[in-house]
């Protein structure tokens, strides 16, 4: 029999964890641009020294180039890494379903209006934008977040019904 209490305790602990989630949303898409930028300089500038130890031999155009692409796929990878936490902590918020329910579908468009009006807001900020595709990002990002709370969920009850065995 499964202890109810435990259920809610942890379903409040998840529903603190993405109301945390979307403050963060909020606070980085209220940056402007410049603060944006930024931000993801800093990870682009990690990315380079990886993927491009010799970054300061190449050209000014290749590095502009270089700079452009990996700019562009830290920004992208944000949102998508973003909106898979919140996905993940929004399905645990959800309980104890099967992954195709109504309870999962509510899940993914909660997620999806969460990214519609955190675009609104960029739109409203100096120097950001509202990008469609972005919220396709984010939703994206979120369906991965839910179905790995169901495969890490998974894992878990099956480990636990093994050691009751």
């Amino acid at each position: 029999m499964k202890d109810t209490r435990q259920i809610s305790v942890s379903r409040i602990i998840s529903a603190i964890l993405s109301i945390a989630v979307m403050v963060l949303i909020f606070l980085f898409s209220c940056e402007d641009a410049d603060s944006s930028s930024d931000t993801s300089g800093f990870f682009t500038d990690i990315a380079i020294k990886i993927f491009y130890p010799d970054y300061s031999s190449f050209s000014a155009d290749r590095q502009s180039e270089i700079l452009g692409l990996l700019s562009h796929i830290v920004r992208k990878t944000a949102h998508f890494t973003i909106y898979a936490s919140l996905g993940f902590c929004v399905s645990l918020t959800a309980g104890q379903r099967k992954l195709l329910s109504a309870g999962s579908a509510g899940s993914l468009f909660f997620c999806f209006l969460y990214a519609v009006s955190d675009e609104i807001h960029q739109y409203f900020v100096p120097g950001r934008a509202c990008m469609i595709r972005d919220m396709l990002l984010d939703t994206a990002g979120a369906l991965t977040g839910i179905t790995a709370s169901f495969i890490i969920l998974g894992i878990i009850a099956h480990i636990a019904e093994k050691r009751g065995s």
